[in-house]
């Protein structure tokens, strides 16, 4: 579709431009006040056009939990997780459809879903995520979740002398599950990237993190992994390699310019030095490392290292929501407190690139990200009229230190319309709520077993 956005305000150096916007067979093809109508007039007026976010992390099938895991850490909620994880390919595909539209109305146009996998139907799983984020057109880097150790791995042995049950699926079985996934699922040029995704060090083997290097050499895939969410986590990582989990994931290889790392919490000056020379890209998940009581991630000590930072809303059972603009607010103003040097805080406008060509970078996506002749047009144009957004002050500052509702008006992926006038042009969400409300039910009596089995150790280990 090509189309002639008029009008438009659009960030400059030292303010905004009102200008016109050209889109010719999905790129952008010029930026300027009063250009000649391309294709499709759309009217800009009292508009704001930003690229579009990425939502640099998330678990789409945890959409069926949200609201209801107690307040938990994350060893423990993730036991609970596990327990009551969705088996069924159809709520795979609603909650996938779910994140989709929840990322769009606030503000995204790419999802990197480090997706949960059905046992024993883990193919059939990546297949039906695809095949909804196809459909409502959202550019998708899936990354399944992968593991090779059993959950109570997970959790620091302490002084004890622990065993754990093996887990259901050899590496090597692992690993050709995702490499037949690259090749049936791999399409970029279609929207849908397959990344290599080994769930963190906590549950997974120096084989399990080698083969995904091999793999993502092989292919050109990019890498995605959970870091040092929880200081257990961190007691874990002493234990297994005698060194920083960092440090370790340095010497066989796995950080690059290709890795983005959800989390990193619990990180020295040494491995923040670490990751920036290997330029890897660090995913801030503000809310749920709030909700799980994770700890604050040390953001401005990345950023002053020269490290690039993102934001993602993590999965919807730990947030428990896909409100990419409140994560980016949160993840924004979180930090004022950690710093007293105000010179260091994050401001809107450094918020918006961040969560836009942050996202793009860690992604090694050059052609996302900004408003630039050539790049891809993965575009988001709000409207300030909107109560939330009014009155008139700054519109960048409006949208990410307010609390904008309903303010999207519009979004193109690869130059397609899939969001005119405030609604999803590419599915009927009317029936998607209605088929997520027909597959839930009100539950607010259910106990995890597991929970039960590692609970008391978990309390040791930690001092509680």
């Amino acid at each position: 579709m090509n189309f002639t956005i008029q009008n438009v305000l659009i960030a400059a150096v030292d303010g905004y431009n009102t200008v016109d916007v050209q889109v010719v067979n999905g790129i952008i093809a010029a930026i300027e006040p009063s250009l000649d109508v391309i294709g499709t007039a759309i009217n800009g007026e009292n508009k704001l056009l930003l690229p579009g976010f990425i939502n640099a992390h998330t678990h789409s099938s945890e959409m069926w939990l949200r609201g209801a895991i107690p307040a938990f850490p994350l060893e423990l909620w993730l036991a609970e997780l596990y327990d009551f994880a969705p088996l069924d390919l159809e709520k795979v595909y609603l909650s996938a459809l779910g994140t989709a539209v929840e990322t769009f109305l606030s503000g995204g146009t790419s999802v990197v879903d480090h997706l949960g996998l059905i046992p024993g139907k883990e193919l059939e799983t990546i297949a039906t995520a695809v095949s909804a984020y196809k459909e409502i057109g959202i550019r998708a880097f899936v990354a399944p979740l992968i593991q090779d150790e059993s959950l109570s791995a997970g959790i620091p042995s302490g002084e004890i002398e622990r065993t754990h049950l093996p887990y259901f699926r050899l590496t090597t079985a692992t690993l050709e599950l995702i490499e037949e996934a690259v090749r049936q699922f791999h399409r970029p040029e279609e929207g849908v990237s397959i990344l290599v995704a080994p769930t963190g060090i906590q549950l997974c083997s120096d084989a399990l993190f080698t083969g995904c290097i091999e793999l993502s050499d092989r292919y050109n895939l990019c890498r995605h992994s959970h870091l040092l969410e929880t200081k257990a986590q961190e007691k874990l990582a002493r234990e297994k390699y005698g060194c920083s989990a960092v440090e370790h994931l340095q010497r066989i290889g796995y950080l690059s310019d290709r890795t983005s790392l959800a989390h990193c919490v619990w990180l020295t000056d040494a491995d923040i030095d670490i990751l920036a020379k290997t330029k890897s890209t660090v995913v801030h998940n503000p809310l749920s490392n709030l909700r799980l009581g994770s700890g604050i991630a040390p953001i401005l000590k990345y950023r002053q290292a020269g490290v690039n930072v993102t934001f993602g809303c993590d999965g919807a059972a730990s947030n428990d929501s896909q409100d990419l603009l409140e994560a980016i607010k949160i993840g924004s103003l979180l930090h004022n407190v950690t710093d007293v040097d105000y010179q260091h805080w994050i401001t809107p406008r450094q918020a918006v690139e961040m969560a836009s060509s942050g996202g793009a970078k860690g992604l090694n996506m050059a052609e996302l990200g900004s408003l630039t002749v050539g790049k891809k047009a993965d575009l988001v144009l709000y409207d300030l009229t909107s109560l939330s957004l009014l009155p008139r002050t700054d519109p960048i500052g409006l949208l990410i230190l307010g609390r904008p509702t309903n303010v999207v008006n519009s979004v193109w992926v690869n130059g397609k319309q899939l969001v005119a006038n405030g609604k999803v042009t590419t599915i009927d969400v009317d029936e998607l709520r209605q088929q997520l409300f027909n597959h839930s039910q009100w539950d607010t009596h259910r106990k995890s077993q597991t929970v039960g089995e590692i609970e008391a150790h978990y309390r040791m280990v930690m001092g509680l």
